[in-house]
């Protein structure tokens, strides 16, 4: 079906696609406070963006609270982005390097180590 809607020939790799989600996974517990950061900023910008939409004073905070929560989980999806596309560069750049069938494991092993840092930040954040 996908041939005679598109004229060319498109291919996904599987193996890009793991790698560069393991590498943003493990950005994302690594660099936890940034991800932390861009999800507030997504969230604060969402809620500036909503309330243009909204003429009276009345609507805008008679629906606010379902707006606040479905705008904090919208955020907490797209912060995911700029960590998926430096994941793709780094995958890419472990490809290129090493070959393509080293780009999972070094994903794999930064992934462990990104949720191992992660870890120890939190411990030592609640003592």
């Amino acid at each position: 079906m996908l041939p005679e809607i598109f004229p060319f020939r498109l291919t996904i790799d599987a193996t890009a696609i793991a790698g560069a989600s393991l590498w943003s996974l493990a950005f994302y517990w690594g660099f936890s406070p940034a991800s932390d950061w861009v999800m507030e900023q997504l969230n604060r910008w969402f809620n500036f963006a909503e309330r243009s939409l909204y003429t009276s004073e009345e609507e805008f905070e008679r629906t606010r609270p379902a707006r606040e929560a479905q705008n904090a989980f919208y955020a907490s999806i797209f912060s995911i982005i700029p960590f998926l596309i430096i994941g793709s560069f780094c995958n890419w750049g472990v490809e290129l390097g090493l070959g393509k069938s080293w780009g999972i494991s070094m994903g794999l092993i930064v992934c462990v180590g990104g949720a191992v840092y992660e870890l120890g930040r939190r411990d030592s954040e609640s003592r």
